[in-house]
């Protein structure tokens, strides 16, 4: 059996346990060149174990649809060898608009094996989607055929007549219903027949993989906006990969539970390759993931039912798993709960951890950086309120820079600035050239966008986002997206959107409105405006506020941190008047070291009060004695 490890059963707990794992240079780590070696490594290592169960539906008594890694490598291999047939080539760009299905992995990495993949969330409107294939120069489709409940192949029907470079659409047909296929075309092919008369043992292109070839261009930048492809090679998911199965001690034992997407990196890389680098064993949880209730309702039971023993989410998903009584399940196969893409609450995590006696572990990472830069320790101090240490391999650094973006000086320890990230999983750049201006502060560093700071024993703490994006339950908005919506109405003379804290997503997009002197507009005609004309749902904002002006700098520029600071000063008075009988006093700040944070101060014995209101929301609450 290949081991990929140097030192096997090296667990990590401290920053020192992470520097002993780099003292062997990555280059002498004999890693597979390319995702789909790693994935026929598997195939001999792990032949006739269990890499994939589908469950349709979550539904405890159902059973599960199972794939060996012998047969799931087969299976990418057809798929890499029918793309071959369409013309896909090393620089040929296949992009997939699909549901969680095992398919969606056939596709992902047999697309990588024949060309380069190009993921599309489903639930983008079609102009964005547009704009992503016709950057991205797509030759091939991959989406589902005509299907009860889904709207993906009217999506595609649009797309394919505005994307010239679409040559071919691949449709998936679950319902598996032959005398009902007239949709196909000389263009629009169908999955089973393109695929399965392929050979399964081989590339049919003879395709020499190597390291440095491109093998995805993954969509980042938010939900709306212009687009950013991010190209990740075969070394990057590779060694992503390697990083987290050394940072989360997976194995063989190892049971994953996917609910998130396969269109984003998280549900690809952290419950998809990395897992099946090691041998372990993945439940995909239904085609809609943890957007299917029953996956929420039977959370537990399905734990107990497949023995998964780690599952990745986001905040929203814990705060639902909590109203979900666990008490009558066997939780004993639970290791480890990964959260990240949004900010975690305190409170939500000691919460969590009481219910399930789980070891919640919040990580940090980004696109750009393939999936994961940081996670806390599994085996070592969890600091909460930390995303904890850097994985193998992946540096950081803490800089201040100038307002064009131009290093100044490096930061030091527990001052907050920009973080920048480093190393052999780290992207080298946007396909679009113009996208990468004053992301490279020094050679090799990229600016993720976001502030943070690096304290005494190398965790990272997030302190905010130099980048105004609103997160809402893991999805990136971009503010200026509803901004220009409402500058187009002829009264708006200024219009400024930020994420309001929420407990349950994160954040809820909000817009400030400064109107012309005789406009009659109200806030909920607004709020309609917003409806009609954003075209996104999760970037429609939740409320309008009329304001005479907007809070500026000395040179005159929107100052969004003072509107944010009044936005939560007055929701955590307003939650704490209606809800307390003592007098109290509230302070909003922008902290260097702690980011957003809000002072309470008041009598003692309301302070677990006061906790308890407020300590479900991502900002730093300090309670203090009045």
């Amino acid at each position: 059996m290949t081991n990929y490890f140097p030192m096997p059963g090296h667990k990590i707990a401290t920053i020192d346990d992470i520097h002993a794992l780099e003292s062997i240079d990555v280059n002498d780590l004999t890693l597979p060149s390319s995702t789909y070696q790693l994935l026929k490594q598997s195939a001999i290592d792990f032949a006739d174990s269990t890499a994939l169960k589908f469950i349709i539906n979550a539904t405890v008594d159902e059973s599960s649809i199972d794939l060996t890694y012998h047969q799931l490598f087969t299976r990418i291999t057809q798929t890499a060898n029918g793309l071959h047939s369409l013309g896909v080539t090393d620089d040929t760009v296949v992009s997939m608009m699909l549901p969680n299905l095992p398919q969606t992995h056939f596709t992902i990495w047999g697309a990588e094996a024949a060309g380069i993949f190009n993921p599309i969330n489903p639930l983008l409107d079609v102009g964005h989607i547009v704009s992503i294939l016709n950057e991205a120069q797509s030759k091939v489709l991959v989406t589902m055929a005509p299907t009860p409940g889904s709207d993906l192949w009217e999506k595609a029907q649009e797309i394919m007549a505005q994307v010239d470079s679409l040559d071919y659409i691949v449709a998936i047909n679950v319902a598996n219903s032959p005398n009902q296929m007239d949709y196909l075309s000389n263009s629009v092919l169908d999955f089973d027949q393109l695929t399965n008369v392929q050979p399964g043992d081989h590339l049919v292109s003879g395709r020499d993989i190597k390291a440095t070839d491109i093998a995805s261009y993954f969509h980042t930048g938010g939900t709306t906006g212009t687009p950013k492809l991010a190209p990740h090679t075969h070394a990057n998911e590779v060694i992503g990969c390697y990083q987290m199965v050394a940072g989360l001690a997976m194995g063989t034992h190892s049971v994953g539970l996917c609910g998130l997407p396969l269109f984003h990196v998280n549900g690809v890389f952290v419950t998809g390759l990395a897992p099946w680098m090691v041998g372990a064993q993945i439940v995909l949880a239904t085609p809609a993931g943890y957007r299917t209730p029953a996956v929420i309702e039977n959370f537990w039971a399905l734990i107990e039912k497949y023995n998964v023993s780690f599952f990745s989410c986001v905040p929203t998903i814990l705060s639902g798993l909590l109203t979900v009584p666990s008490d009558d399940y066997d939780l004993s196969s639970l290791d480890v709960a990964l959260c990240g893409a949004a900010p975690l609450a305190t409170e939500l995590m000691k919460k969590f951890e009481e219910k399930t006696g789980l070891v919640l572990v919040e990580g940090y990472g980004q696109t750009e950086g393939t999936c994961a830069s940081t996670a806390n320790p599994k085996y070592g101090v969890r600091k909460v309120g930390s995303v904890g240490l850097p994985l193998p391999y992946l540096k950081l650094k803490i800089i201040e820079v100038d307002d064009k973006g131009k290093y100044v000086r490096e930061c030091d320890t527990n001052e907050a600035g920009e973080i920048c990230i480093s190393g052999p999983n780290v992207f080298s750049g946007y396909k679009q050239a113009e996208q990468n201006e004053g992301q490279w502060p020094l050679e090799g560093w990229f600016n993720t966008g976001d502030l943070g700071r690096l304290d005494e024993e190398g965790y990272l703490w997030l302190t905010g986002r130099s980048k105004d994006l609103i997160i809402r339950g893991g999805h990136n908005i971009d503010p200026q997206m509803i901004e220009e919506a409402y500058y187009q109405h002829p009264d708006v003379i200024e219009a400024v959107a930020i994420g309001k804290p929420d407990k349950r997503v994160g954040e809820l997009p909000v817009v400030y409105i400064h109107l012309s002197p005789n406009s009659s507009m109200t806030e909920a005609q607004l709020l309609e405006y917003g409806k009609n004309n954003i075209n996104e749902r999760a970037a429609v904002p939740k409320q309008v506020f009329l304001v005479d002006a907007m809070p500026v700098t000395a040179v005159g520029k929107i100052f969004k941190p003072t509107l944010r600071n009044q936005l939560i000063y007055d929701m955590v008075t307003a939650e704490l008047t209606a809800s307390l009988q003592v007098s109290f006093e509230a302070k909003v700040v922008i902290d260097k070291k702690f980011g957003q944070c809000v002072t309470i101060t008041a009598a003692a014995d309301s302070h677990s009060a006061i906790t308890e209101i407020l300590g479900g929301y991502g900002f730093k609450l300090i309670v203090k004695l009045l």
